[in-house]
């Protein structure tokens, strides 16, 4: 069963960049995911699926992955371009868009 190892992107509550630094081990799914005719949930036997482990740094996890016989591969992030914007450009003269409530 294949591993993927990335790291993930930050959540839309997140403002900064806190726990920002970390690589995840996470396992491919080995079969599909089944609906329960009961209830209607989604649900899996594959216990592989529940596994998320976190590393510090990408060799990290491709040494784990590596030492125990795990096929990965590494999906690398896409890069941010900081944005510089302070709050008084909001009201500055001569802006591009009006200012709207």
């Amino acid at each position: 069963m294949a591993a993927r190892i990335y790291k993930p992107a930050k959540t839309a509550m997140q403002s900064g960049y806190a726990r920002m630094k970390e690589w995840v081990l996470e396992f491919e799914p080995a079969v599909p995911r089944e609906i329960d005719p009961l209830m209607g949930w989604t649900s899996s036997a594959d216990m592989r699926a529940q596994l998320k482990l976190e590393f510090d740094s990408r060799e990290d996890a491709i040494a784990y992955a590596e030492r125990n016989g795990i096929p990965y591969s590494v999906h690398e992030p896409k890069a941010r371009k900081p944005i510089r914007k302070s709050y008084a450009d909001n009201f500055k003269f001569g802006r591009l868009r009006p200012w709207t409530h």
